[in-house]
C-alpha cells in the first residue's frame, strides 16, 4: 500500500515538473527590455507578453501578438538585421483571460475587440474557442481566428 502512494505521489510530481514549461504566465527576462518593433516597455505590458524561442534556445519577448507576428512573418529581414540569432523554433502567447502559457499554433484569436492592445488594434488570444466566444460577447469582436489565419496582409492592416 505504501509503495503505491509513493509511487503516485512520483507520478504526480513528475508530471507536474513535465507540465512547467507551459504552465504559468510568460517571465519576463530583462525588466529593463523593449519590444524590438514598436519600442514599448515590456514590463508596463506583461499581461500582452509574446515569446519567439528561437532553434538555438535564446528567447525574444514582445509586446504583443501583432508584434511577434511582424518578426515571424519577415524572419528572413529581422535575421539579415541582427535581431533573431536563428531561426524561430516556437511562439507562445498568453491567454488574454488566465494568463497561461500557450502555444501561439494552437491559439485561437479575437481580431476587432473593443479592447486594445499596447500599439493599437491587435489580436486577443485565448487557449480555447468557448473562452473566445466568452470574450466577445463582453468585449466584442468580429472574428475569432486560428493561429493560420493570422496573415500578412491582417498583421499589417492591423498596424495602420
Amino acid at each position: 500500500m505504501i509503495k503505491k502512494i509513493v509511487l503516485g505521489m512520483i507520478l504526480g510530481i513528475g508530471i507536474l515538473f513535465a507540465q512547467a514549461p507551459f504552465s504559468g504566465k510568460i517571465i519576463l527576462l530583462d525588466q529593463n527590455a523593449t519590444d524590438p518593433v514598436y519600442i514599448l516597455p515590456l514590463k508596463k505590458y506583461d499581461k500582452w507578453l509574446c515569446e519567439a524561442e528561437l532553434k538555438n534556445k535564446k528567447k525574444i519577448q514582445f509586446v504583443s501578438v501583432k508584434s511577434m507576428m511582424q518578426v515571424a512573418q519577415h524572419e528572413p529581414y529581422f535575421k539579415k538585421h541582427g535581431l533573431l540569432s536563428a531561426g524561430i523554433d516556437k511562439l507562445y502567447v498568453q491567454d488574454f483571460n488566465t494568463g497561461r502559457r500557450i502555444d501561439a499554433t494552437k491559439a485561437v484569436y479575437v481580431f476587432g475587440s473593443r479592447i486594445t492592445g499596447p500599439h493599437g488594434d491587435d489580436l486577443i488570444p485565448f487557449e480555447s474557442e468557448t473562452n473566445a466566444k466568452l470574450f466577445m460577447m463582453k468585449n466584442g469582436g468580429t472574428k475569432i481566428l486560428p493561429f493560420t489565419k493570422l496573415s500578412k496582409g491582417l498583421i499589417r492592416y492591423l498596424d495602420m
